[in-house]
Parts: structure tokens; sequence; C-alpha cells
């Protein structure tokens, strides 16, 4: 069984203590990363190889960032979405062992609805989705994971109510995120016993972690081809507890690959 993880650490220099603690102890297969928020040529590459682990990403000065950590050396590298240039580092894919294509995706937030920062989202979604589509066919065991800025439904957000209609909700960016399930993904956290209230991301204000008034948005999705072998998928809200956290909590699935 793979362990395979994400986490959207929120400033890879800032959050390094952190993410060596929890390497050590969850020592997931494959870890993707979001918000790293580096140049290339200062990503941590030998620290990392040092804690036990192969290294591919992507990333820019100050914002975005995404980064892809395995147990094994990755092929395929795709830094990406095809046939749609963009200067924002928003994705890094790489094929492991026998043919499982992992895609680690830092979706757009969107800002505010109505906004250009929000059409933008949608057109990134769009290109994602198309991406996917051929994917699929080249790649039948295809894991999808990352931040993708949007809570599912309605039980995935604290308070509905408050948030109708807002960026991370709205029905255009569900209906998109619904169209890369349709493609045959699944979202893994509902293929299990999961509890209710569970969030990935908290607020930095208003003591929204300690309240938890939060959203889950941060997905690990699997192809259909895998679905048999998905065993588990949590969300580990222990490191949003510590000193300096990220905003954001590991999503972890257990995968068995046939």
């Amino acid at each position: 069984m793979l362990k395979i993880a994400t986490w959207n650490v929120n400033s890879l220099r800032v959050r390094w203590p952190q993410l060596l603690q929890w390497l050590s102890l969850q020592q997931p297969d494959i870890l993707a990363l979001q918000e790293t928020k580096m140049l290339d040529q200062h990503f941590p590459l030998l620290e990392i190889q040092a804690a036990g682990y192969h290294a591919l990403f992507s990333g820019q000065k100050t914002y975005n960032g995404v980064a892809l950590l395995s147990r094994y050396p990755g092929v395929e590298l795709l830094t990406d979405l095809p046939n749609y240039p963009d200067e924002q580092r928003r994705m890094v894919a790489a094929t492991y062992g026998d043919q499982l294509r992992i895609v680690n995706v830092y979706v757009p937030n969107g800002a505010s609805v109505g906004s250009a920062k929000y059409d933008y989202k949608l057109t990134w979604l769009k290109q994602l989705s198309q991406y996917l589509q051929a994917s699929l066919i080249r790649y039948p065991h295809l894991i999808v994971l990352g931040d993708f800025n949007i809570a599912p439904t309605d039980q995935d957000i604290h308070d509905p109510a408050k948030w109708e209609e807002a960026v991370l909700v709205s029905p255009l960016e569900r209906a998109a995120l619904q169209e890369i399930f349709a493609l045959g993904l699944h979202d893994t956290f509902r293929l299990v016993d999961s509890p209710l209230n569970t969030f990935s991301w908290w607020d930095y204000r208003a003591s929204a972690f300690k309240r938890n008034h939060g959203a889950r948005i941060d997905l690990i999705l699997a192809s259909t081809a895998l679905v048999s072998g998905v065993t588990t998928c949590i969300i580990d809200s222990i490191p949003r507890g510590w000193e300096r956290p990220s905003d954001h909590a590991p999503v972890v699935a257990g995968v068995k690959i046939n």
C-alpha cells in the first residue's frame, strides 16, 4: 500500500521545521506540496534527499509553487498544462513505478466572484479538466491531488449560509469541479467512512481553527481503476495546532495499486 499525501505548506521556508517533523512522523511515500513560494534555485533539494526523498518542483518567488516528494524517482515530468502558457507555478505531474501518474495542483483562489482572478480560476480549471481527460486515457492509474480552493458540497464548509455564493463555494466553481469528477475521478475522502465537520483549511483569524470554522478544499482524487484500492483517507489536523502553522492541514490516503 502507498501512503499518498497533500499539504499546502503556505511557504516552505517558514514551514520547513514542521515539514521535516511531519515527514518523520508520517513517512508518506508520496507528498504533494503547494504554495512553496520559492524559486527553484532555492528549493532545499539536498535537505529533502537527506530526509530520504526524491523531489520534483516548480516554483516562483513569493507566490504559488508546487513540489512532489517521493520515496521513488519520478519520470515524465510536466510543469505546465499543455497548450496553456502560464507564468504562475500551479502544477507538477510525474509518473512513479508501474505507471502511477500523480498530478499535483494548486488551483487559483479566485479572490471574489466575478473578478478577473475568478475568471482566471474558471479558465484554469477548464484547461485542467481537458488535460486530465487526456491523461486518464494514457494513465488509467491516476491520482490528482492538491489545494483545489473549492469546497465540493455544503457539508465541506462550516457555515454554508455564511459562505453562500462566495468564492470557494460558488456554483460555477463547484460545477467545474464536478466536471473533473465526471471524468472518472473520485474524492477519496468520501470513499471511506469520513467524519462530519472535518476540514482541511482554517483562516488564521477569529480563532477559526479552535472553533473548527473551516473548509475542506484540499482533495485527493483517484481514478476509477484505483477506487477499489483506496483503504483510508484522513485529514491530519495536528500540524495545524503547531507553532507557526500553515493554515492548511495535510490530507493522507492509503492506496493499494493493483
